[in-house]
């Protein structure tokens, strides 16, 4: 049985990516949309499976590393596999009705689509270094090719941008990797984990995967968007069609911070420093209050939701400061928070993105000031945007809710009460750019009679994500319940 889910994980998408990419964009979307139902079944048998016996270590094909791949079936990584089953069928379902398909271009969506969901899943399983490395770039490949498909010079102009982002943190993370594998003779993050453990208590200085460590930690910096690398970001989340832009901003930029997060988790009481923890929690810290501000000053309406991403990924940023150097308790609860701030985050930011899309479709212009008299004729898109903005400020009962108090316990528990002011700051300016939108869409307009209605289940979809992200901090307790789990299978038998 185990061996069928995992299969289904990793190797059916691929299946799905040939499949698509032969017929036209509507025979593709019939054979994705059965592909998604598949994904949704086999994703919630594996988190079902993890719940109930606990996380695992599974090799591929029944070869154990070294000279196979084997993936690391945690919580975590279910948790995650769930939540990329969630987030990827809203917008597939989404792209499905949004897209023109009698543009020939858009017929390479679907392939594009299942390649990066592949690449997602294998990010979440991945348990060796060079196999992460794999599964990003196949993640940064489907990324740019998805953004291009905007078809204007200005999409080309913006995926040509994030390639060269997306290669420059690639080859900064190779280049850890390599170092790694040279201090460490391998590429297991749970052998280095034990390496560096042994070491560590015995005084032995390990200077190259400190250095490794800063290289990768860089790299997966440039893919995330972290601030001040963050200016890739909003060209091409603001360009890119609305599905493709909630895929980025929900799930694309999410894994890179993942590896981070790992990486940080293995090595960093041993390979880390104070003086990295918090430099990297400064800049989340600047990412917060400036991505906010730029969002406040936006005309165009993806481009608020866009700089809200450089805002709202620099709470993440926190993980490491609040790991470092506290107890195990507090580091628990800043590892908790910062998880359901992820599933908060991408939930909310791919209603965002998608209601935003039904406002601009229905309007015909990405303005803000083009909003005015919309609330009266799209209240149901308006509504799913403003509800998910509610979790991005971080009010009860929202995930994003959860998520920010837990911070903010582990903030003063840690004696670092500074990071509660960011958290605070942040909420306030949150609040300042989603009624700044809801003060353009209240305004009377004079060509009310020729706003576009589109279809209902374009409305439909983002409302559900939207109430995803309001019942999150009802939930959290369960949610976190299943993170936590030990391992209790070995080899996945």
């Amino acid at each position: 049985m185990m061996e069928w889910l995992m299969a289904g994980l990793l190797f059916t998408p691929l299946a799905w990516a040939v499949l698509s990419l032969l017929p036209d964009f509507r025979w593709g979307r019939w054979i994705s949309w059965l592909g998604m139902a598949i994904q949704v079944l086999v994703s919630v048998g594996l988190w079902l499976a993890v719940a109930r016996e606990g996380g695992f270590y599974y090799s591929l094909g029944g070869w154990d590393a070294p000279l196979g791949i084997e993936l690391r079936v945690d919580g975590l990584a279910v948790t995650f596999v769930l939540l990329t089953a969630t987030v990827a069928t809203a917008c597939g379902w989404h792209a499905g009705v949004y897209l023109d398909p009698a543009k020939p271009w858009q017929r390479y969506f679907w392939p594009l689509f299942w390649f990066l969901w592949a690449g997602l899943n294998g990010v979440w399983l991945g348990a060796d270094l060079f196999n992460l490395y794999v599964g990003l770039e196949l993640i940064s490949l489907s990324a740019v090719g998805l953004v291009a498909l905007g078809g204007q010079a200005a999409a080309l102009r913006a995926a040509i941008r994030y390639l060269l982002a997306a290669l420059l943190g690639s080859l900064a993370y190779l280049l850890g990797v390599a170092m790694m594998y040279g201090q460490f003779g391998t590429l297991s993050m749970a052998g280095i984990s034990e390496l560096t453990s042994e070491w560590a208590a015995e005084d032995t200085a390990l200077p190259g995967a400190g250095l490794a460590l800063v290289l990768m930690m860089s790299g997966l910096a440039l893919k995330t968007a972290l601030f001040p690398l963050h200016g890739w970001l909003p060209p091409a989340h603001g360009i890119a069609k609305s599905p493709v832009s909630a895929l980025l901003s929900a799930l694309v930029v999410k894994a890179s911070f993942y590896i981070a997060a790992r990486l940080w988790l293995e090595f960093g009481d041993d390979l880390g420093s104070v003086g990295l923890a918090q430099f990297v929690g400064v800049s989340g810290g600047a990412a917060v209050l400036w991505g906010s501000w730029l969002a406040c000053r936006q005309s165009q309406l993806k481009q608020v939701v866009a700089y809200s991403s450089v805002a709202q990924i620099g709470y993440l940023s926190l993980l490491f400061p609040l790991t470092f150097g506290v107890t195990e308790a507090i580091s628990l609860q800043a590892q908790q928070g910062i998880t359901l701030q992820v599933i908060s985050h991408a939930l909310a930011k791919a209603a965002m993105f998608l209601a935003a899309g039904n406002l601009i479709l229905s309007t015909g212009s990405n303005r803000v000031d083009a909003l005015a008299g919309v609330s009266r004729f799209l209240p149901f898109s308006l509504f799913s945007f403003g509800l998910a903005g509610v979790s991005l400020m971080g009010l009860p009962p929202t995930g994003g809710f959860a998520a920010k108090w837990m911070l903010l316990q582990a903030s003063l528990a840690s004696g670092q009460w500074w990071w509660a002011l960011v958290l605070l700051a942040g909420g306030m300016l949150a609040a300042a750019y989603i009624f700044r939108i809801y003060r353009a869409s209240f305004l009377e307009s004079s060509n009310r009679d020729e706003f576009y209605h589109p279809s209902r289940s374009l409305e439909v979809i983002p409302m559900i994500l939207a109430l995803l992200a309001l019942g999150l901090g009802l939930v959290a307790e369960p949610v976190l319940s299943v993170m936590t789990l030990p391992f209790e299978v070995e080899g996945g038998e």
